[in-house]
Order: structure tokens, then C-alpha cells, then sequence
């Protein structure tokens, strides 16, 4: 568990990768062309790229997500023919992707229990045959995965509201909706305001409830130079993770060879799950103090009060809040000492720029969308929005989750958005509000749905509540998922089942105008080109823009939308694009630039596009950011990304980073909270969820080992998204309908030799 993040370690893990995966040759040639311009964008995180890309801009795990995609294994018609769905639905996760790339569109038959091979104009015929019997559009749910290209995504919700529905359930509504949703109640827009050059000029960074070194590696190499210029990076998160205290950069020649490193965080705080809120307010109290006695000895403020005055809305509010929280209750729920806040504190207050960037260990709550709306609220106290070297920088994990929402995946569709399409394509797209996530799967348990339509993604391992999912997708009629590989998902199935190939990010696409490239849009509303450069993994696959408008056409026999055109031809798609959405003026022209170019953020211009032309000052009543664990404070659980997994997608079983190996049925825990417990390292437990008022569930993880680990007191920690039955349908933040995985409360049980059984693995 020793060592820096990044170093041969991860040169090693890249290797075992490309070895593992790919065809030697051409393949590992393709790797240079990762985030390089006219090569295809990494589908392994959203971390914008550098100015001036060098030959060798992939990290550790964007290595993993190109050879894990470009695999030369295979899933074919034979292998399905061979494995009945009961016998698939027994593997691990691990051993379906592991089968390689889906090669043939196929149709599940119930009478020998196997997907069987079907022509595609037949799938396509039939599945729009089913779509048309319905006689309520809204009980279809179109999900989306964020790995789909902008091109996708906008015919994707263009064919969904013009079949009528605004049901889009998609992997925002699982990571990042309260940014989506809590941002532009406080600054006018749902997304980060800084871009990648305000690293360069910033004093401090807060990096809090995140772990780049698993989750988005490419950002080691910039916090690297944050720190090497003397910028002070502060890190706050339960865990102490190795990509936030130290780096050695694969393309140091002298940190590789002389086995050095670069530190990161210069100071690492340990905020108890569930106890950012708290910190945060804590901080925001502290400065008003601070502030005050500064004024009183007629020095300059800390508050920025020109800016507050000129630029916001809500301060009074706001002050009275922090003012009549309790210190006791702060440090209570944040696990935090009062010297630490205040030290964060000082740190804040002495710095001209900052930049807080976060993860979905703030989204991920009961409160996420007031959780992001409290680091706002402390940006905003000192004008770091709008200003060189100072903003908020939410962390997407999806390559082009932030795109697809820009370009109308979104069940909440702002009226420019409807206005623009009825503009450009001539029919009235719906105007209530369609399904997220949550609300799609509960149609599916109450029978109002019938047909499950999946761009990509693995919703039902991804969204909680399993007990729940899975059967309530077993209620569908129609069901049709559009893959490159073989996920749980897909075995959960429908009375009417197809699964659908598709061309991935690093493969060439070639449609009848020629060659294609596509578009996405990075954390920082940078928008470039991906053009594959692989040959497809098979010659029955079909792009997704393609396949978006195959099924289109059959559905929709009437359909204004010249379908056909804008498959054949993508900068058709863009132009459309623009015509709808004015940010993406001359856009493909803009995308032939290096780099690509960047959407209008009106915030970083200090634009303010909320109902008063004003940022808001949001109030958050109260500290607790999961009200369920108030009453049952003894343990919580949070849920984690290993380093060999992205999302649900695992490449192996190690983590390496947190000394696991080989394994994920384990319990993280502070040395402190097991010696409480009379646990050492290799004890089993079994964990119990607890309702809001402290009683066991029947939710429950059996025969998990325990791992010490230097973690927040009262707080633990399981591998996602085996934790997932811990946490109920029910239980989600109510502005943004996020599932609350960060901070469920538990009972713990020692396992003993009599009363050890199998670890539990809900199927």
C-alpha cells in the first residue's frame, strides 16, 4: 500500500491491460491517438485535455477503458447459443464483459432460454411495431449512458419526444444531478465555471469528496503542477486516498527513475460520511467571524462585500443561518475538530483564487443538490466565480455526461429547449415533465411502463435498490439495449428482448457520405472531435447516431425528421444542433480548430442567468445531509470505486491503492472504530441497513473482511455496486432524485465460524 500514485505501478497495470485485451500491433498503436487531435476522445473520464496534447496523454485507466473496449475477445452468436440466459445470469460481472465485444444483433428466445441471432431491418421492424401498440408514449423510458457522442444523444431525444415523451432516465441522475439541478438555482448554469488554463493562476484548491487517482486520473498531472508552482492544494474526504497526497508522473523521466514523487495535498482532513454539510457551514462561520474582527481593527475584510452587493442575492439569510448554528452540532455531524475548520478557514481567507473541485462524495446525499449549493455559497462569499484562477469544478465521470445533458437529455427540459426544436423540426415536442431514474424504475414496479429502450449504460446495477430493479425490469414488455459488450442488465429480461451492437469510441465509422467523426463535451464545456481509428469489431455493428435513426424510422412512419440525412451525413446532426441550441454557433466549423472549442459559460463571465439576474445565497436548514442517519449515528456506510473498476464496469479485482487484492467482499475501517469492535484485519461481519428510526432492515451484506484503512471515525466503507442493496428506492435527495449511496447507516455483526455463511450476491 506504499508508494505514490501514478509510477511504474501504473505503467505496469497499462501493460497487464494491453496484454490482457488487445491485439498487439495495430491496436496498441491506437492507444497515441487517445485525446489527440483528429483521434478519438478517451471514453475513461471527462478531464479536459491540455492546449498542446503530447504523444502520450492517457493515464493509467484510460488505458484500461481503450483496451477494454478494443479487446480482440468476442461475443458471438455461437458463445449465446452455447450459455442459456439462467446459466449467464450466475457469472460475476467481472466474467460477462469479460466475453469480449458483442458482434451480432440478437433476440432473446424463451423457448431455449439463449439470445439468438436476428437481421437487423427484422429488430428493427419489430421493435417498432411493439413501440406503436403502446397507446401512452410516457410508458417508455429512454435511457441514456454518458459515453454517447453529442450526435447520439440529440437524435436520441429527438425521436424520443417526437414519439412523445420526455422520460429520460440517464447516468446524470445517478452522479451528478444536484449539480445539474442545484447550480442554476445558485449561478445561473448547471455546470463547472472554470476551465483548465484557471490552474495555472490559482492559490488554493479544495479538493473535497472525490479520489482522482481511481476515478479521473488525468487530473494528477495537473494538481501536480498546481503544487509544484507552490499553490496549496487542501484535501477533505473520508478516506485517505493515494491520489490526493502524492504522484510520481509516468512522464517524469527524473520522478520514474529516481523513484520521487510529487506531493499533492499539503494538508489531508478527514470529514466523518455524511458530514460535509456541517464542515462546510463551519467554514462559511468562521469567516463571518473572521471578517468582523478584521473590520473591527479597520483592517480589509475577507468577505468580498462589493461583490456580494453588486453580483447577489440572499447574504442576509445566509449570515443568519451560520449565525444561529451550533458548534457543538458541526462538530458532531462533520467528525472534524474545530481546529481543523478554522484551519481550512485561514487557508480560504488568505488566498486571492480558489477553486473547489468535488465528486459524488457531495452529490451522492439525501441534500446533494444543498450540499452543492453550500460550496457555492463559500465561493461566492469571496468573488472566486468569474475570475481567472477561482471557480467551482464539479467532476463528471462519464466522458460526455455533461454533453448529453447540453444537447437535451434531460427529463426536465427547460422551455428554450422544446421552443427551439418545434422551431427547427416543425412538431410540438411534450411539455410535462418526463421520468428520471428513480421515477422510471418505480413505473416499471407499479406496471405504468412498458418498454425499456437503453443507449448504452448498465441501469440496473447502477441505480440502487436491486431488490427492487430487478424484478421490476422483469415487468416490462419490450426491452432493447444498444452495447458493446455484455453487462447484467442485459439477462434481466422483458417479454420481448433484443440486444443491439454498436460501434465504439476508438472504431472508425463510415457511413454513406464517408468517414464520421463525433463530438463530446468535457468538464469544463470544452466541446472537440472523435474520429476512431480501429476497424470494427465486427462487420454487423452499427454506429449509434445510425442505429438512433434506424429505429427512428421504423417507429415513426410519419416522422418530420429526415432521419436517413442527418445518419448519413453527421455534420447534418450538428447543424441541427445549432439550430436549437444557439452555443454551438458555427459548429462545424469550430470543431476542425485543435482542441475544439468551448460553450458559453455566462457565470464565468459573472452573468447570472437566475430569475433576478443575481447569484443566490442558498440556505440549507440544518447540517445533516442524510436526516436518516441522524437518529442512527453510530456507523455509516459509504459506497466506493475500486481502482480497477470504472463505474460498473470492472476490469479486475485489485486496489491497488488500498492493498486489495483479488477480491471486493471487504469492509474498509479505521483501525480506531475495529479495535472499538474487537475486529482485526481478516475478521468477516455481516451489516444490517437501518431505518430512519435505528431499526434493522432485511437489507443486508453477509461475510464482508475486514481492511483497516486511516478513514473518518463512525464511518466505513463497500465496494459499489455490491452495496447497492443497502440502499432503498425511497431513499434519494428530493430536488434531484439522486440516490443517497454515500451515507447509509448500519448495525455491524462479528461473523463467527457457526455462524458463517456465502457472501450474499443478490441475482
Amino acid at each position: 500500500m506504499g508508494g505514490a500514485a501514478g509510477g511504474w505501478g501504473a505503467l505496469k497495470a497499462v501493460a497487464d491491460a494491453i496484454r490482457g485485451q488487445m491485439s498487439v500491433k495495430q491496436d496498441v498503436i491506437a492507444l497515441f491517438k487517445v485525446n489527440q487531435p483528429q483521434g478519438f476522445d478517451c471514453p475513461g473520464c471527462a478531464w479536459p485535455d491540455p492546449q498542446h496534447a503530447s504523444s502520450f496523454e492517457f493515464c493509467e485507466n484510460g488505458a484500461k477503458a481503450v483496451s477494454w473496449e478494443a479487446t480482440s475477445k468476442r461475443t458471438t452468436p455461437e458463445f449465446f447459443a452455447a450459455h442459456t440466459v439462467t446459466e449467464l445470469w450466475e457469472r460475476s460481472a467481472l466474467h460477462l464483459e469479460g466475453e469480449g465485444r458483442l458482434t451480432h444483433p440478437m433476440k432473446y428466445d424463451a423457448a431455449t432460454d439463449t439470445y439468438q441471432p436476428i437481421e437487423w431491418e427484422t429488430a428493427f421492424r419489430e421493435i417498432g411495431e411493439h413501440l406503436r401498440s403502446y397507446d401512452d408514449p410516457d410508458s417508455v423510458e429512454f435511457y441514456t449512458s454518458g459515453r454517447a457522442s453529442n450526435e447520439a444523444a440529440f437524435l436520441w431525444q429527438l425521436f424520443a419526444r417526437e414519439y412523445g415523451t420526455n422520460n429520460f432516465p440517464d447516468c446524470s441522475n445517478m452522479c451528478h444531478e444536484p449539480t445539474s439541478v442545484g447550480l442554476p438555482e445558485s449561478i445561473g448554469v448547471g455546470k463547472g465555471t472554470v476551465e483548465l488554463e484557471d490552474f495555472d493562476h490559482c492559490d488554493l484548491v479544495l479538493c473535497i469528496g472525490h479520489n482522482p487517482g481511481t476515478n479521473h486520473p488525468r487530473m494528477l498531472g495537473t494538481l501536480r503542477e498546481v503544487s509544484k508552482r507552490g499553490a496549496t492544494i487542501v484535501a477533505i474526504n473520508p478516506l485517505r486516498e493515494r491520489g490526493l497526497e502524492r504522484f510520481t508522473s509516468p512522464q517524469s523521466p527524473i520522478e520514474m527513475l529516481s523513484m520521487s514523487s510529487t506531493e499533492l495535498a499539503s494538508t489531508y482532513y478527514k470529514v466523518r460520511v455524511g458530514g460535509d454539510a456541517a464542515m462546510l457551514k463551519g467554514v462559511m462561520k468562521i469567516l463571518l467571524t473572521m471578517h468582523e474582527e478584521a473590520l473591527s481593527k479597520g483592517e480589509p475584510g475577507v468577505i468580498d462585500e462589493a461583490f456580494i452587493t453588486e453580483h447577489t442575492e440572499g447574504f442576509d439569510a445566509l449570515k443568519a443561518d451560520l449565525e444561529s448554528t451550533d458548534w457543538e452540532h458541526i462538530l458532531k455531524v462533520s467528525g472534524m475538530a474545530r481546529e481543523e475548520i478554522q484551519h481550512i478557514a485561514r487557508l480560504y481567507a488568505s488566498a486571492e483564487r480558489t477553486i473547489i473541485c468535488y465528486g459524488m462524495g457531495i452529490t451522492q446525499h439525501q441534500y446533494g443538490t444543498q450540499n452543492v449549493q453550500q460550496i457555492a455559497n463559500l465561493l461566492l462569499m469571496r468573488g472566486n466565480i468569474g475570475k481567472p484562477g477561482a471557480g467551482i469544478c464539479p467532476l463528471r465521470g462519464h466522458s460526455n455526461v455533461q454533453g448529453d445533458r447540453t444537447v437535451g437529455i434531460t427529463e426536465i427540459p427547460p422551455q428554450s429547449l422544446l421552443d427551439g426544436i418545434e422551431r427547427v423540426f416543425g412538431f410540438r415536442p411534450p411539455q410535462k415533465h418526463g421520468h428520471g431514474a428513480i421515477e422510471a424504475i418505480k413505473a416499471m414496479r407499479d406496471g405504468k411502463a412498458k418498454a425499456l429502450l437503453c443507449l448504452g449504460g448498465n441501469l440496473a446495477e447502477a441505480i440502487s435498490d436491486p431488490q427492487v430493479t430487478f424484478p421490476a425490469m422483469r415487468n416490462l414488455d419490450l426491452v432493447v439495449h444498444m452495447a458493446t459488450k455484455l453487462n447484467r442488465s442485459h439477462l434481466l429480461l422483458g417479454k420481448h428482448n433484443y440486444l443491439l451492437p454498436v460501434l465504439g469510441r476508438t472504431e472508425t465509422d463510415v457511413q454513406a457520405t464517408g468517414a464520421q467523426s463525433v463530438t463530446v463535451e468535457d468538464s469544463m464545456s470544452m466541446v472537440h472531435a472523435s474520429r476512431g481509428s480501429l476497424d470494427p469489431a465486427s462487420p454487423h455493428l452499427k454506429s449509434e447516431p445510425a442505429l438512433v435513426a434506424s429505429l427512428a424510422k421504423a417507429t415513426l412512419p410519419d416522422s418530420v425528421v429526415d432521419w436517413s440525412a442527418m445518419a448519413a451525413d453527421y455534420s447534418r446532426i450538428r447543424d441541427a444542433i445549432e439550430a436549437v441550441f444557439p452555443a454551438f454557433e458555427n459548429f462545424n466549423e469550430r470543431i476542425k480548430h485543435p482542441g475544439g472549442f468551448r460553450l458559453y459559460n455566462a457565470a464565468s463571465e459573472r452573468v447570472w442567468l437566475t430569475p433576478s439576474g443575481r447569484a443566490q445565497f442558498k440556505v440549507m436548514q440544518g447540517i445533516n445531509e442524510d436526516p436518516r442517519s441522524l437518529k442512527c449515528h453510530d456507523l455509516v456506510l459509504t459506497t466506493l470505486r475500486s481502482h480497477d473498476q470504472y463505474n460498473t464496469t470492472l476490469y479486475g479485482l485489485n486496489d491497488r491503492y488500498r492493498g486489495v487484492t483479488g477480491r471486493r467482499d471487504v469492509l474498509f475501517i479505521n483501525a480506531e472504530e475495529a479495535e472499538k469492535r474487537q475486529l482485526r484485519v481478516g475478521d468477516r461481519v455481516d451489516l444490517m441497513a437501518l431505518d430512519p428510526d435505528g431499526n434493522p432492515t432485511s437489507r443486508q451484506m453477509k461475510n464482508l473482511t475486514i481492511v483497516i484503512i486511516d478513514m473518518a471515525p463512525g464511518s466505513v466503507g463497500a465496494y459499489y455496486p455490491e452495496a447497492n442493496v443497502m440502499v432503498p428506492l425511497d431513499s434519494h435527495d428530493t430536488k434531484s432524485g439522486i440516490p443517497a449511496y454515500k451515507s447509509i447507516p448500519i448495525s455491524m455483526k462479528r461473523v463467527t465460524d457457526e455462524t458463517r455463511t456465502t457472501s450474499s450476491v443478490l441475482r
